[in-house]
């Protein structure tokens, strides 16, 4: 049968989810009509999204935090375009200007400044791939564990680790892979205990799951427990580095430096595809061995490395991170009076600008996700826990989104806790 968009649909949007329906993406297009939620972007500037039928959306989704510097910032155009005269991809096997000072640039901003070699890759599945490849030659053992609720990415061992759902779709689950629940120190201490596993995969604050927060002592614990069992510690930041925290990065804040950290999504600047992992000496042996041991032809793209360089500039800034406090401050206080007056608002995890919502509901999160959609807002529901929804602002929103982005929080908030007390959400 062939693929119809909703109703009232324009036709350069019917078109092109037809097309996409057709040779891109079938199930995803079904699942978010069956959703409510028929969506192509077309124009995009700042934190603001227009569909392609002209409807205005306040974005507070942002890919990830892949447009945490907002879409199309015009420092980091200007920075593409500039690197245009000059670079292109480049050539992988030999030394690069602006690979060369992006490298230096992450080294010094890593954790202490203690990762001090660096391999960039073109997305945070690849450079998980990386990580675990380092972690094994370094250690000389096989086993990696994650959280049970953990996303590290869809490509080869990324995608074995933490939830493998999509690896058991393509046969492609690895006894080599175990996962423990999160925040829990006895599990952890359990599974590190036969000195065997090469990588403990830390998501910070796991953020398909939700953005879990983790107790007082938790992440010092287990970098105690990574040094007494000769396992490396690998920060995946994908998601919570490059500022969304208040910090550059999620783990300081926990006074923690890993072995290796993984970083990616807003440091492309929403404009060209980078991501990269940061290594301490004793997890980059294989660097020195073999510089062909892991080769990439478009990983460290010349042009990509000009944008990444100044995409962790802004987001290192200390004006930067002064505004993530101030917005992560506002949006409590904006969250805590609607909680007094809605029930269905369960639970806020904030930490800066990572946050995420319960909702009273089993399906909250997507029944949010819907409301939110006709309320002129685009915030994606967490994959792992269908009752809550990731709130994502980016790092450089300012007092008015604020406001406006709560008044329509607050509008689908409405329409949502009247569907629930209904009985009409969906069961």
């Amino acid at each position: 049968m062939g693929y119809e968009p909703p109703p009232g649909t324009g036709a350069i949007k019917a078109a092109t989810l037809r097309r996409s329906h057709r040779y891109l993406m079938p199930h995803r297009v079904e699942s978010f009509d069956r959703m409510g939620v028929s969506f192509v972007i077309d124009r995009r500037e700042g934190y603001r999204l227009w569909d392609l039928d002209g409807r205005e959306l306040l974005d507070l989704h942002l890919n990830g935090g892949t447009f945490n510097l907002g879409h199309r910032h015009p420092v980091l155009v200007a920075a593409l375009i500039e690197g245009l005269e000059r670079y292109d991809i480049g050539n992988h096997h030999f030394p690069s200007e602006p690979r060369s000072l992006l490298a230096e640039a992450l080294a010094d901003a890593s954790p202490a400044g203690a990762l001090r070699k660096v391999v960039l890759c073109t997305s945070g599945s690849e450079a998980i791939d990386v990580a675990i490849r380092s972690a094994r030659h370094a250690t000389g053992r096989r086993r990696v564990v994650a959280y049970d609720g953990a996303f590290h990415g869809r490509s080869g061992l990324s995608g074995a680790a933490g939830d493998d759902r999509a690896a058991r779709l393509f046969h492609s689950e690895s006894g080599d892979f175990s996962v423990l629940p999160f925040d829990d120190l006895d599990a952890a201490e359990a599974a590190l205990a036969g000195n065997d596993v090469a990588a403990f995969l830390c998501e910070v604050l796991p953020a398909t799951a939700g953005f879990l927060m983790p107790s007082d002592g938790y992440l010092t614990g287990l970098r105690e427990l990574c040094d007494r069992h000769g396992t490396m510690l690998v920060a995946d930041e994908v998601q919570t580095g490059l500022g969304r925290t208040g910090g550059l990065w999620a783990i300081e804040g926990f006074g923690v430096v890993p072995d290796i950290l993984v970083t990616g999504k807003g440091l492309s600047g929403g404009l060209y595809p980078v991501a990269a992992v940061l290594l301490h000496e004793r997890a980059a042996g294989w660097m020195h061995e073999d510089g062909w041991a892991y080769v990439s032809t478009f990983g460290g793209s010349e042009l990509g490395a000009v944008v990444a360089r100044r995409a962790l500039e802004l987001s290192a800034d200390p004006a930067t991170l002064a505004n993530v406090t101030e917005v992560s401050e506002a949006y409590g206080r904006g969250f805590a009076d609607l909680q007094r007056r809605y029930p269905f608002l369960a639970e806020v995890r904030r930490r800066g600008v990572v946050m995420a919502l319960r909702f009273d509901h089993p399906w909250g999160g997507i029944t949010m996700a819907r409301h939110l959609f006709e309320a002129g807002v685009w915030a994606m529901f967490c994959g792992f826990d269908l009752s809550a929804l990731q709130w994502k602002p980016g790092l450089l929103v300012d007092e008015a989104f604020v406001a406006e982005s709560l008044e329509r929080f607050e509008r689908a908030l409405a329409a949502a806790s009247d569907e629930v007390a209904a009985g009409k959400a969906p069961a």
